[in-house]
């Protein structure tokens, strides 16, 4: 897997997060079952007519765009979902994000400056399928962090506040 920045000397991964699956699966359901219209209508429009015509041409041409960008859709949902990634190193919190090609977001907090971590889980969904949001706020330039829609968002904190208190420890003492 490629991470968003490059490992400092002395730092090693210790978990990375994507959004649940839900938020993969749910919009690619949809732009499949949207895409199943186009072969519909194309059938009915072969089985009524005995012959092509003009408008039959129309409609398979227009079914075909709408095919094709549905086709991008799906293929920028995956990308994005991919794309989106929260990196716990032993020394940092790093939030990566692409939507598509040419967009790219990576902010960065030292662990030090981790100050507060508070979960949000809200809804039926969100507790059936165990996700919801981490809100770091940091002393640092990007003062909040928030890991949204995650996957066991309190099994996350745990290892961020875990992680967290191990970088404090091994911090030289300020003077």
């Amino acid at each position: 897997m490629r991470l968003p920045v490059q490992l400092q000397p002395g730092e090693s991964v210790v978990l990375t997060v994507r959004r649940h699956w839900f938020f993969l699966v749910a919009p690619l359901t949809l732009t499949l079952l949207a895409m199943t219209v186009p072969p519909l209508v194309l059938l009915t429009v072969v089985v009524r007519t005995e012959g092509p015509r003009a408008v039959d041409v129309f409609v398979v041409v227009v079914s075909l765009i709408y095919l094709v960008a549905l086709g991008i859709r799906a293929y920028f949902v995956w990308y994005a979902w991919v794309h989106d990634i929260w990196v716990i190193t032993n020394q940092r919190l790093v939030d990566g994000q692409k939507r598509h090609w040419f967009h790219e977001e990576v902010s960065t907090a030292d662990l030090m400056h981790v100050q507060d971590v508070a979960l949000d889980r809200s809804g039926v969904l969100a507790t059936f399928l165990k996700f919801g949001d981490l809100r770091v706020q940091t002393a640092a330039e990007v003062q909040e962090f928030i890991l949204r829609k995650i996957p066991r968002p309190q099994d996350v904190l745990a290892i961020l506040d875990r992680t967290r208190d191990a970088a404090r420890r091994e911090a030289p003492p300020s003077t």
